[in-house]
């Protein structure tokens, strides 16, 4: 199995599990390897280290190498445990794991999500958490309706199951 490093043009970074280099190829010339978060099938590898399994350390040695408590360090200016976590492919992580949570709690309306949402304004129909493309005129007719609506661009993968 190759774990490789991916990236699209718009610079998501993700992870491709692939049977062989020729696999990904493959896979690649087919236009199947997409990026997760946008759809964009023009995919590179991005240069990635080997994991190589040289035994690991025992869990109170662990523990031993470790301080009990981190100190902090006056003047010092990079990034704490929490800042650090969350770099941009974290962020993308997260990001994808909300638009998929979005997407599963939602109906999807489609086209009809302007009509849907002034009928469950106006009581026609029983209030829902619905999604959907509406217009840029008819989003702002709906805010000026008292109707609260909210653009949320969903990347491709959060509506289908990746494998």
């Amino acid at each position: 199995m190759k774990v490789l490093d991916l990236q699209c043009r718009q610079g998501h970074v993700f992870e491709g599990w692939f049977g062989s280099e020729d696999d990904f190829q493959s896979q690649k010339q087919r236009a199947l390897v997409q990026c997760p978060l946008c759809g964009d099938d023009h995919i590179e590898k991005r240069l990635s280290a080997p994991r190589l399994n040289l035994g690991a350390r025992a869990p109170a040695a662990a523990e031993a190498a470790a301080p009990a408590h981190p100190t902090a360090t006056a003047g010092t200016h990079g990034p704490n445990s929490s800042e650090a976590a969350m770099l941009p492919p974290a962020l993308q992580a997260a990001w994808l794991a909300l638009a998929r949570k979005v997407v599963a709690s939602t109906e999807d309306v489609g086209e009809r999500f302007a009509q849907e949402a002034r009928r469950m304004h106006h009581g026609e129909v029983e209030e829902r958490a619905i999604r959907g493309q509406a217009t840029p005129d008819e989003a702002v007719q709906l805010l000026e309706e008292g109707i609260a609506v909210m653009p949320l661009p969903l990347p491709v993968a959060a509506k289908e199951t990746l494998q």
